[in-house]
């Protein structure tokens, strides 16, 4: 039987996350609506260039078989154009291969608002005003970054890193460090230890992940010569004694990650050439800007340390 939408594993994607378009943003802007229609019919066979999330989109995919039974994972595009403008888009997802057959185009209205009606537990975009409009809404978002990242088309892996205190937990302890300081944080998370912390905005977007991994797994143990595609990372400035309510949380969620960085201030950016995420998501500006030279980055706008983005 073939995955119905509410038991797969669905990530929404504008198409400013998923194709480079600042030519036809900057028609847009400058010179209005017609302008921009007549530009996107004028180049409706041209092909876009491929955009931030690209990698991530692409390696998602590529884990659905052949098979009916065997697709767990849903990519949908969720757009600001009406179905005439956005047909180049389509048209560019058709000439890279990409299996994406399921839209939304609100022609300017906002687009995340269709995330539940597609069981999505992500939505990525590059316009930070529909992410920050998200998650005020209590939804799954977060802004891509322009990055330099060439991807190596002949990596099949997908490789996810994300930060911890805001993105899969919520930003409680991290409220506590900013009144409290290091020392009141450490001594908090030390009373705290074999207590789970409550769930951050990318904590379903997180588990879900988990368990397509999980899944990929089970097929190594049914083919050893299967190698499985996606890898997992958190790379937090969080470092011992600190590092126990991490474990906690995950083993109180019952999940598994590869690897896990406990930095305790070192730059992220320097464990992150090693790891060479296809996306790395951080609620915090400063961190993402100091990896998005390098590679895929996306912001979470959340919580306090975020409030005068709102």
């Amino acid at each position: 039987m073939p995955f119905p939408i509410e038991e797969k594993f669905v990530v929404a994607v504008a198409s400013s996350a998923l194709f480079n378009l600042e030519a036809s943003d900057k028609v847009f802007k400058e010179k209005g609506e017609e302008e921009y229609r007549q530009y996107q019919h004028a180049h409706e066979e041209e092909v876009l260039h491929t955009g931030v999330a690209f990698p991530l989109i692409k390696r998602l995919l590529m884990i659905n078989g052949s098979d009916p039974d065997d697709q767990p994972v849903e990519v949908v595009l969720l757009s600001r154009n009406d179905p005439d403008t956005g047909l180049r888009v389509f048209k560019s997802i058709q000439h890279f291969g990409l299996p994406i057959t399921r839209a939304a185009f609100v022609a300017g209205r906002n687009p995340f608002t269709y995330m539940d009606a597609f069981n999505a537990s992500l939505f990525l975009s590059a316009d930070p005003d529909d992410v920050r409009s998200a998650i005020r809404m209590g939804l799954p978002a977060a802004q891509v970054y322009p990055t330099g990242f060439v991807d190596d088309d002949r990596e099949q892996e997908l490789r996810i890193a994300f930060d911890f205190d805001g993105i899969i937990a919520d930003d409680s302890a991290e409220g506590i460090y900013q009144s409290q300081g290091m020392q009141g944080f450490h001594e908090s998370e030390r009373m705290k230890a074999a207590e789970a912390l409550p769930p951050g905005p990318l904590f379903r977007f997180f588990s879900e992940l988990a368990r397509l991994q999980q899944r990929e797994w089970d097929k190594k143990m049914r083919d050893p010569d299967y190698s499985p595609r996606v890898r997992i990372a958190i790379v937090t400035a969080r470092n011992a004694p600190a590092h126990e309510r991490v474990v906690t949380t995950l083993r109180t969620a019952g999940i598994r990650v590869d690897d896990a960085f406990f930095l305790g201030g070192i730059e992220k950016a320097r464990v992150l050439k090693v790891f060479r995420p296809h996306i790395f998501i951080d609620d915090q500006v400063g961190h993402i800007e100091g990896v998005s030279g390098y590679y895929p980055t996306a912001h979470v706008p959340f919580g306090a340390i975020n409030s005068a983005a709102f």
